[in-house]
């Protein structure tokens, strides 16, 4: 489990914006990139070539769980 102490300094290698922990997963808080990095073996995988990029609508979704739009 990624602590709160290093996601507060970690940031999407591509555009620096915060992350939020979403399951087995961070997620970038951009909205034109929509990254998704996994976590492996409590890990995190940030390279922007091992990342997803997820659709407009999954990327909401995930935003508006953890209260980052409304």
């Amino acid at each position: 489990m990624i602590s709160k102490e290093l996601l507060d300094i970690l940031c999407c290698p591509e555009t620096k914006a915060d992350l939020v922990l979403d399951g087995e997963t961070l997620v970038s808080t951009d909205k034109n990139t929509r990254r998704r990095y996994k976590i492996e073996n409590d890990i995190p995988i940030m390279l922007i070539d091992e990342s997803d990029k997820l659709s407009n609508e999954e990327w909401e979704k995930i935003m508006r769980r953890h209260g980052k739009i409304k």
